[in-house]
């Protein structure tokens, strides 16, 4: 018998050694990325990460853990029967009737918080923070818009979430670049979003202004010293020493240590406490406390308004608005420190806004999927947007014929083709509106004992606090609205018009006002050119420049305008004077340098605190080599500058080098879409001669505005807006 053929091996000994020797390379390259990445990492941007403690994680005895069991579930049936029991009646009546009824066996089986149930179980004890949650919540899962279910990581889907990173690398920004590129739709992909940009409200980066501890000498305090806490990382759900920096990269994690750091409570917990929010030191830097009391814990419900709005509410209503919550409870230590301008002025509570009157929830419009929420497909900022494809509008409920029941339905529901439901049914913004603020000439707040921005201007009226624009779902880079007039003509054309000019005579005349009681302080201000450049901020660019801005808009800027259906929204005003590098600029503006806060605060030297954050290692890395061919020769595309980022550091030997103040050359323009009324404007608001609505601004022929201010006119032959010249 013939023995058998030999088997040949399926790889050659040659191949098997090449593939051996990969493989021990690759593995040798992944535990190096392991174990030396991180810290080198963190070396390289001058950041720190450590373990974090909370000195509010306790341990209760099974004695106390009852009695809060006892208190949690008393609270939640008396909230219970008191949205029940009717308000219009004799208080003590009405109490008794609220008693009675909370303590039916159906109120006092069914109200019990269900995780009380859990942890009791569960023997647990003591709250630890996201290692707590996960015991249950490892994995979690996700119902798509397309109806598809996925199971996912749940801590890979927060860490991956918008409101941990603070940006996104992805695409489906509806912001477009002066050069005409919508942010991040090709290959070149860079960080976009709060963590790498400058704003003119925070007046900082995340990266510098995470979180500071501010000496403040209030006139209550008599000369004693208070500290307070400040910076971005108060609306954040970490806890680390720094904003995800590392999710930045195109490679790396966070590490373990900040993802320990997730405060799953103040989202998910009907109890938190604000009071726990303030900043503390400890022997690795500064960082954001947080509430990880088992009380609150124990509460954990499903998301209401109150979680979404103890941080939302900062910048809608504002700090100073009197139903923010979150702004009475400013910490047990180190309180926070107020903002008294509000960023959009316009807040989702029930005095102030029909939707939540109702009882309607965020989440209601904004449906999540797991821990990304969607803000709509329409924007005009660079706030990253978790499901930019998902949809957040009025028509989801109310549909394109929303006003059936009026007797006036035919003309009211004629408007929508052309009027955003907003521009109806916003009336106003709050008073402490911002609308200009001057980040270099700071003045003394008696009351909080700090030197502060100086709001210039506030408004929350029509034509001065906020505007009319054509919108058709797109933005700029720096927020301005994108659209036009339905005709597609030329004569609307806002970044040359509405968003750089303030015409009204009483705001001229309060911000000369306000200018001149700067100069008191601040001798060396012109009164006039600081009223112009304030009204007019492209009375700042050159000839040269003026031109080059004109042609840039016609020929990148147009065709985008033109896109899709653009219809009128209201948009809040706002403009900022900052100091910046104006070894990058360009015709729509020059980069904006952050503050350090305790130095700005505290000294009301702003200079000095620009010096102070220009050394922050984040900052000074922008101005090298790798961060330039990274991020910041494309960030300056979009920002109009066509040269690329000139990486030349502004602060030498000590000295501000190319470093100027400025007003950014135009108003931002910001979406309010809250603050709704139930009863909309009437019909002679926007069609009189002394209407709110600025026809001719708007791109009308002065033919076609005539008709449009002629109530009578309108009413007996045609439905308003009809597309004529």
């Amino acid at each position: 018998m013939n023995d058998p053929a030999p088997v040949k091996p399926l790889l050659s000994h040659l191949a098997q050694r090449r593939l051996l020797i990969i493989s021990g390379i690759l593995l040798i390259v992944f535990i190096a990325y392991r174990l030396f990445y991180p810290p080198l990492f963190d070396a390289y941007v001058g950041k720190t990460n450590a373990p974090l403690t909370y000195a509010n994680s306790q341990t209760v005895t099974p004695q106390a853990f009852e009695l809060l069991a006892r208190d949690l579930s008393h609270q939640a049936r008396y909230q219970k029967a008191a949205a029940i029991v009717a308000t219009d009646q004799d208080p003590f009546a009405r109490q008794v009737k609220i008693e009675m009824l909370m303590n039916t066996a159906s109120f006092v089986r069914d109200t019990e918080p269900t995780h009380i149930k859990y942890f009791r179980q569960a023997g647990i004890r003591r709250y630890d923070g996201p290692k707590t949650c996960l015991g249950c919540h490892a994995t979690l899962q996700v119902t798509h818009s397309d109806g598809r279910i996925e199971t996912v990581n749940t801590l890979d889907d927060i860490v991956n979430s918008v409101h941990f990173k603070f940006q996104s690398t992805s695409s489906g920004f509806s912001t477009y670049g002066y050069d005409g590129r919508a942010v991040n739709s090709g290959q070149r992909r860079i960080p976009v979003g709060k963590i790498d940009r400058a704003c003119g409200i925070p007046g900082s980066f995340t990266w510098t202004g995470w979180a500071a501890l501010v000496k403040s000498r209030p006139d209550n305090a008599q000369g004693a010293i208070e500290i307070r806490s400040e910076g971005c990382g108060q609306c954040h759900i970490g806890g680390n020493y720094q904003p995800a920096t590392e999710k930045m990269m195109p490679i790396g994690d966070v590490p373990n240590e900040a993802k320990a750091g997730l405060d799953c409570l103040i989202c998910h917990a009907a109890n938190y406490d604000m009071n726990q929010r303030y900043v503390i030191q400890d022997e690795y830097g500064l960082r954001w406390n947080q509430d990880r009391s088992l009380q609150a814990a124990l509460s954990v419900a499903p998301v209401t308004n109150d979680n979404c709005l103890r941080c939302h509410q900062h910048n809608m209503g504002g700090d100073a608005y009197i139903h923010n919550q979150a702004a009475q409870n400013l910490g047990e230590k180190h309180r926070r420190l107020l903002h008294h301008g509000a960023k959009r002025g316009n807040p989702f509570s029930p005095e102030d806004d029909r939707h939540a009157t109702a009882g309607i929830q965020c989440t209601d419009c904004h449906i999540p999927e797991g821990h990304k929420i969607p803000r709509g497909r329409l924007g005009v900022d660079l706030v990253a947007n978790d499901l930019p494809n998902k949809e957040v509008s009025c028509e989801q409920c109310h549909s394109q014929l929303p006003h059936n029941h009026s007797k006036d339905k035919a003309l009211l529901n004629g408007h929508i083709t052309r009027l955003a439901c907003e521009t109806c049914h916003i009336k106003q913004l709050e008073e402490n509106n911002v609308v200009l603020r001057d980040w270099v000439h700071p003045t003394w707040n008696a009351e909080e004992g700090v030197f502060q921005p100086t709001d210039v201007y506030r408004s929350g009226a029509v034509g001065t606090g906020f505007t009319f624009l054509w919108f058709n779902g797109n933005g700029t880079f720096l927020a301005n609205a994108l659209g036009n007039h339905p005709n597609h003509n030329l004569n609307y054309n806002p970044l040359m018009q509405q968003m750089v000019r303030i015409d009204d005579a009483g705001a001229i005349a309060a911000i000369r006002a306000k200018a001149q009681e700067l100069k008191r302080q601040y001798p060396e201000i012109d009164v006039e050119q600081y009223v112009r450049t304030a009204t007019d901020p492209l009375s700042q660019l050159s000839p040269e420049l003026l031109a080059k801005r004109q042609a840039m808009i016609e020929a990148n800027l147009r065709s985008v305008m033109n896109q899709g259906e653009s219809r009128i929204y209201p948009f809040k005003l706002f403009n900022a004077m900052m100091y910046e590098d104006m070894g990058n600029q360009g015709p729509f503006g020059a980069m904006i340098l952050p503050f350090d806060y305790a130095s700005y605060y505290e000294t009301g030297d702003p200079k000095a605190a620009v010096k102070k954050a220009l050394q922050d290692p984040i900052v000074q890395r922008m101005y090298q080599l790798p961060f330039k061919l990274y991020m910041m020769d494309e960030f300056m595309a979009y920002f109009g500058v066509m040269d690329g980022w000139q990486p030349n550091y502004p602060l030498v030997n000590g000295e501000l080098k190319r470093v100027e103040a400025h007003w950014m050359r135009q108003m931002g323009t910001l979406m309010v879409n809250h603050g709704i009324q139930g009863r909309g404007r009437e019909c002679k608001d926007c069609h009189a001669l002394n209407g709110i609505m600025n026809y001719e601004a708007l791109g009308y022929s002065p033919e076609r505005a005539a008709e449009l201010r002629d109530l009578d006119v309108l009413t007996q032959v045609e439905l308003p807006f009809v597309d004529r010249k």
